[in-house]
């Protein structure tokens, strides 16, 4: 049997990437179109502007925007610093990989069971109830791993040559941190976060049994809320599909898009400033 020359091979493999990669963009482009077709109708300023028990979802909106941001305020440093401990700070060791193990078991664990712990710590033991801040913990904890390995992962890339100058200039071990790898490792440090953000956006289960489903617009970190995920799936369960359904998860898919244009916007600021 003949076999094919290298040329054909690499045309056929450089084919079959372009068709996967086609696939994942189609399915993704795909569920988008449906989802805005039936959704941005419906998107009004009344729509943006009421209740949820008016038919809106403004308390929704700014409830998944204030959980969000909270938990990425609690959950980045922790992570991050933890990602800049294993990398500039110790030496390859079982303490290292214990971390690492603890972290890859907790971005497998369920999220129902973050929702139980949280509900049996934060809202019964430590007396949080259903609220904001307890939600925001738990969404801290989930994203953690995902931060921590990809901020680990982007403090490795940067090239032990900038480390190596910057102590030949007389840099201490911190300032070498805060001013050569940190910016250096900037776009992927902002990537896990960006990642977790999403997490906390489209989160549901951990949610519900910690933030609770209020329909009411939080005004402090001890209030209770509803996301936009929590108020699509309650509203599914008890009504059916609707058009009010499909415009909430247009806003959920805008809402996203925002976050994470603006993370990048501003991470590139951030670099420019750095630079």
């Amino acid at each position: 049997m003949r076999r094919m020359s290298p040329q054909t091979t690499q045309r056929i493999a450089t084919s079959l990437f372009w068709l996967a990669a086609a696939s994942a963009v189609s399915v993704l482009l795909f569920i988008i179109v449906f989802v805005f077709i039936k959704g941005l109708p419906v998107i009004r300023p009344r729509f943006l502007l009421m209740s949820p028990d008016e038919g809106g979802v403004f308390s929704s909106i700014v409830s998944t925007v204030y959980l969000a941001v909270l938990a990425a305020l609690i959950g980045s440093p922790l992570g991050v610093g933890t990602a800049i401990f294993l990398t500039e700070y110790t030496r390859e060791s079982m303490l290292t990989r214990v971390v690492r193990f603890g972290a890859d078991c907790l971005a497998g664990i369920p999220s129902i069971i973050y929702g139980l712990f949280g509900f049996i710590f934060f809202v019964l033991y430590l007396g949080m109830g259903f609220s904001v801040l307890a939600g925001s913990l738990i969404m801290a904890l989930m994203i953690l791993p995902t931060v921590i390995r990809t901020s680990e992962e982007a403090i490795r890339s940067v090239p032990h040559e900038y480390r190596d100058v910057s102590y030949g200039l007389g840099c201490t071990r911190w300032q070498m941190v805060t001013r050569v790898v940190l910016p250096s490792a900037l776009p992927g440090i902002v990537t896990g976060i960006v990642l977790g953000i999403g997490r906390c956006v489209s989160e549901t289960a951990a949610v519900m049994l910690t933030a609770g489903s209020t329909l009411s617009t939080p005004k402090s970190p001890l209030d209770s809320c509803r996301t936009l995920s929590v108020h699509f799936y309650v509203k599914a369960t008890e009504e059916g599909i609707s058009d009010e359904l499909y415009g909430s998860a247009a806003v959920l898919i805008i809402a996203i898009v925002i976050i994470n244009t603006v993370s990048y916007w501003l991470m590139h600021q951030a670099m420019k400033k750095f630079s």
